[in-house]
């Protein structure tokens, strides 16, 4: 090591004579003495201030470049070099020599500013802000049979890409073009891995999601899957189930997802049909989650219903039933779920006998199952009074609703579950749902649910508690007592922060209550005629309106 510092002397003084031959010696055993002990030689160059010098170093004219950003590529290998470099300069002759047409300073050069930059988004961030995006793509275009260089550019993508700032630039360039082309040429399942990790993060850009389905990445991804579906091998597995997911994704951006749909004629959308009866595992959940973005607006819904696809998740439903995939259970809920929201579906899905599909997983102890499930179940009853009094007089499924309602880990499951309780009431208006969902010790989960913090589900816990009081009050007396109600209503009416609508159907519940002798009681002892008569006076003039009748309401059976 004692040579070492000898070289140091030596190159702060040939760094400031320009003595190429010199200059090119000290760096050439500085390089050396790096391969044997980086940490050590690293430590020693931060020492002797020698990368003060290097920036001058770094010009497009010296022979002698392309040694010199070795040298900080190697030295930034360590995270307490990192900042001294940066301290030192370095960052922006880097960048300017980006622009060298000698590709061994290309390379040195992107390893450098890849190495100094590591893991830092504040660094990365900056680099974005200079530019280095559109000339790396440049670079990669021009020197895409250099294998290292390529190598470079793609592991410089793959860090930029992560950034939220960097979408925006990449989607200006031609990168889409020319990592498909690049993808296209590849063999070797590491490079293809490489591509795989940049194009994941940038799929996730509406704009370069396009790009990509426009530069033909999609029929490359349907050729990987065709070519490993039969395979055992582990990489094959993995660039099967990469590919697939890079497909779903592709999907998430709407004007990609129509240009894929083709008006359901599209040869994608097409393949991805097949992809559901398939057996293999991975393939069936991509088929099912294709499906369910493609099922995001109401006319591809009622293309694909009226062409068969109901059917075909139903039996691949029914392939999961005992000891199912969770996973492949969650695309195919999802997918149905997202077609039944248009109103012309709803009947077609329930004469094909969804729900019974459906029910099947009442079972499931998976929360992202049943989830979906009630999702699905909440969307085929929406005004279709026949099926909600069908599930509503469902005794297992109302239970496993009371049930879900208590779900306090899930937060999710628990508001769905409330939601469909409310609903099974709202759609069916029958006395028969009310009293099933009253034996089950459902009206407690309504009452809470009429205090979330979530307007819509407040009104809708509201309407069917006002449905109940008003068709089966004395079966549900007893329970709305217990819950409270009174002392709830109380509280939304006189809190400033609710909402016209919670006001108005609080005083609708209200006038409703008053059949009972012991709600009407409650509501007597607690001054209702204050609050309302305030109510009279609202800017709302159906919340000032209820107030008017429910005030003389009040009055005449006070």
């Amino acid at each position: 090591m004692d040579n070492l510092s000898e070289t140091l002397k030596k190159l702060k003084i040939t760094a400031v004579e320009r003595t190429e031959d010199s200059l090119e010696g000290c760096l050439d055993c500085l390089l050396q003495a790096l391969a044997q002990n980086n940490m050590e030689t690293s430590e020693k160059i931060q020492g002797s201030g020698i990368l003060q010098l290097f920036a001058n170093l770094l010009t497009p004219q010296s022979s002698c470049t392309a040694k010199v950003a070795n040298i900080i590529a190697e030295v930034a290998k360590n995270e307490f070099m990192r900042i001294p470099c940066v301290d030192a300069g370095l960052i922006s002759p880097l960048v300017q020599l980006l622009n060298s047409k000698d590709q061994e300073v290309l390379l040195q050069t992107g390893r450098a500013l890849g190495n100094v930059c590591y893991d830092s988004h504040s660094l990365q961030a900056q680099l974005i802000n200079m530019g280095v995006i559109p000339t790396l793509v440049k670079l990669l275009g021009i020197h895409c049979q250099n294998a290292a260089l390529t190598e470079m550019c793609l592991v410089a993508f793959g860090n930029l890409a992560e950034l939220e700032s960097s979408k925006e630039q990449f989607a200006s360039t031609n990168i889409a073009e020319e990592l498909v082309k690049l993808f296209k040429k590849q063999i070797e399942h590491d490079k293809r891995e490489m591509i795989f990790e940049v194009l994941a993060p940038l799929a996730e850009n509406d704009a370069i999601k396009l790009q990509l389905v426009e530069a033909g990445l999609v029929e490359c991804l349907l050729e990987i899957v065709q070519q490993k579906v039969d395979s055992d091998k582990e990489d094959d597995i993995a660039e099967l189930k990469t590919a697939s997911d890079l497909m779903v994704l592709l999907l998430l951006g709407d004007e990609s997802m129509q240009k894929l749909f083709e008006g359901g004629k599209g040869n994608v959308f097409q393949k991805v049909l097949c992809w559901i009866p398939s057996n293999n595992h991975q393939l069936q959940l991509a088929g099912a989650l294709a499906i369910a973005n493609f099922a995001r607006n109401d006319g591809n819904c009622i293309h694909m219903v009226d062409n068969g696809i109901v059917e075909k998740l139903m039996d691949l439903l029914d392939r999961h039933v005992e000891d199912g995939n969770v996973t492949v259970q969650h695309a195919a809920l999802s997918a149905l779920r997202n077609l039944a929201i248009p109103v012309v579906n709803k009947a077609k899905m329930l004469s094909a006998g969804v729900t019974e599909a459906v029910l099947k997983f009442l079972k499931s102890e998976m929360p992202p199952v049943q989830f979906k499930l009630l999702g699905t179940l909440r969307m085929l009853i929406d005004a279709q009074a026949e099926a909600a009094e069908q599930l509503g007089k469902n005794v297992k499924l109302v239970e496993r609703l009371v049930e879900w309602c208590e779900a306090k880990d899930h937060a999710g499951v628990m508001g769905e579950s409330n939601r469909l309780l409310s609903a099974l009431i709202r759609h069916s208006k029958s006395k028969d749902v009310i009293k099933t969902i009253v034996q089950s010790g459902g009206i407690k989960h309504l009452v809470t649910m009429a205090t979330s913090e979530h307007v819509i589900m407040q009104n809708e816990a509201l309407v069917a508690l006002a449905l109940i009081a008003a068709l089966e009050l004395g079966t549900a007396e007893k329970d709305l007592e217990s819950a409270k109600l009174v002392q709830i209503l109380h509280r939304l009416l006189a809190d400033e922060r609710s909402a016209p609508e919670i006001k108005y159907n609080s005083m609708v519940l209200i006038c409703a209550l008053m059949g009972s002798e012991s709600l009407h009681k409650e509501v007597q002892d607690l001054a209702f005629l204050d609050v309302v008569s305030k109510l009279r006076n609202h800017e709302n003039k159906s919340v000032a309106q209820q107030a008017s009748l429910t005030e003389q309401r009040l009055t005449v059976e006070s």
